[in-house]
């Protein structure tokens, strides 16, 4: 369950035509076009609809799948993993824990110490590439 919400006609304002269709709508960007997905820098992803730091740049790592790829979040309580029937398939969708905000899907062949692959949607994320800790 969210901490937060945000007003339709505002988010549609602030976020671009395809980050609202990723964070609010569940979409997909297309692999291998994503800002993130090639993205090499320092820095704190964050959920791009409520600022939440998610991500750090320690845990980003090389999939191949042309989404960008962490094997672990900032804390336990930010990304909410919620059971996904879609495109009948059944997965791990990753959510943003304070804001609902879609964000990519988790998937258990990611490297050690997890074994996790959150793969997210660089529309859902901004680098914060002033920050590495997490904090907000």
């Amino acid at each position: 369950m969210s901490d937060v919400s945000f007003d339709d006609a505002e988010l549609r304002a602030r976020l671009t035509a395809e980050q609202y269709a990723v964070t609010q709508q569940a979409g997909t960007e297309r692999a291998f076009t994503g800002e993130y997905w090639d993205c090499h820098d320092d820095g704190t992803y964050r959920c791009v609809v409520c600022d939440t730091a998610l991500f750090t740049s320690d845990t980003k790592f090389e999939s191949g799948s042309g989404w960008p790829s962490f094997f672990d979040t900032v804390g336990p309580d930010v990304v909410e993993i919620r059971t996904d029937h879609s495109h009948g398939m059944i997965r791990e969708e990753a959510v943003c824990a304070n804001c609902d905000a879609h964000l990519g899907h988790r998937f258990p062949d990611g490297p050690a110490p997890t074994g996790q692959r959150y793969c997210m949607n660089s529309a859902a994320m901004r680098l914060d590439r002033d920050a590495l800790d997490g904090d907000d």
